[in-house]
């Protein structure tokens, strides 16, 4: 009796530690994307001096929002994790290899780091404080009534 009363502390330990990792992850995302879209005609034009088009400029604030958002809810977590995570490695080969700028190089190793950690909350999915639970809960007894 004992060891259930644990584990089910540690699963709820687990779950609470998945939703505060989920919503640290997402709020970068979340503030830089209201951030872009709030100055949306400077952003176009700062990302076109770094080779960046209008519509891919675009397709990255509606990512960093959309999927900012997801996993801050946990609504499709794998797939805003994989979008973003991939997102990070991007941008960290694309845009942050000057090495021998300190700078560059602690930029790049944090865009490593994020999508890391995006890359791991596609393993561990979401967790029971989630839309992703609530709704396969929803599913799952609409299929058994």
């Amino acid at each position: 009796m004992e060891f259930e009363e644990e584990s089910a502390v540690l699963v709820n330990m687990a779950d609470m530690a998945l939703l505060f990792g989920r919503i640290l992850l997402s709020l970068l995302f979340l503030e830089e994307g209201i951030e872009l879209a709030s100055n949306f005609d400077n952003a176009l034009e700062v990302m076109a001096k770094l080779g960046v088009p209008a519509p891919i400029a675009i397709a990255t604030i509606v990512l960093q929002l959309g999927a900012g958002l997801a996993i801050a809810l946990g609504l499709m977590t794998r797939l805003a994790a994989f979008g973003l995570g991939l997102f990070c490695l991007l941008t960290a080969m694309l845009f942050h290899t000057n090495f021998a700028s300190h700078n560059e190089l602690l930029h790049f190793e944090k865009d490593l780091a994020i999508s890391g950690g995006m890359f791991a909350l596609i393993v561990a999915g979401a967790g029971k404080l989630s839309l992703d639970m609530l709704i396969r809960r929803h599913w799952n007894t609409r299929l058994v009534a």
